[in-house]
């Protein structure tokens, strides 16, 4: 079976270099080091090939929010885990796999300036799923804006934790899925 491949490796690491300069160029006046906040765990592979490309000096750390469960959005968002950086009076970058509904996005925003007074929020993701869109979010870098309604997996995007270490972006199709929940149920 053919995989419909939506990202190559090499299409990922251009969209880094090109995000990345512009992430520099963007910050490059900015007294307190800005810090990278990836939202867990699917940002994770984006955030490490991403903040190599910022030339620099930058903190990082991670936040765990969660809306899904299986290929569906529930809606409700859980915060699972807290950053440990102050943010106060600093510039926040939030890097995320993809923005679909945009519930999770305007919570995690709205989240980082109603509690920690941040400088400003500027939001990275490697696609915009603009098909799914509920809710209006700004969102300062894509990598890819996807029309269409795929579910994504691989570079970080998965299935009940299935397929995060494929270094290229895919389109999982239902035989994928039930092959996954086959292997989950052993």
């Amino acid at each position: 079976m053919n995989k419909k491949i939506i990202l190559s490796e090499e299409e990922i690491l251009n969209i880094c270099k090109k995000i990345g300069s512009q992430l520099t160029e963007r910050l490059k006046n900015e007294e307190r080091m800005p810090l990278f906040l990836g939202v867990m765990k699917g940002a994770l592979n984006f955030m490490v090939d991403l903040i190599k490309r910022v030339e620099r000096p930058i903190l990082t750390d991670f936040i765990h929010i969660s809306s899904y469960n299986g290929t569906q959005s529930t809606g409700k968002i859980m915060l699972k885990r807290e950053f440990e950086i102050d943010i106060k009076n600093r510039t926040v970058v939030i890097v995320e796999d993809i923005i679909d509904t945009g519930i999770s996005m305007k919570y995690l925003i709205d989240h980082l300036n109603k509690n920690y007074e941040p400088k400003q929020v500027i939001v990275c993701t490697l696609f915009d799923k603009i098909h799914d869109r509920v809710v209006d979010v700004k969102i300062d870098y894509v990598g890819k804006v996807l029309k269409e309604n795929y579910f994504l997996v691989g570079y970080g995007l998965d299935y009940n934790e299935i397929e995060r270490n494929t270094p290229y972006v895919y389109v999982a199709e239902k035989e994928d899925i039930d092959k996954w929940n086959e292997e989950i149920r052993k």
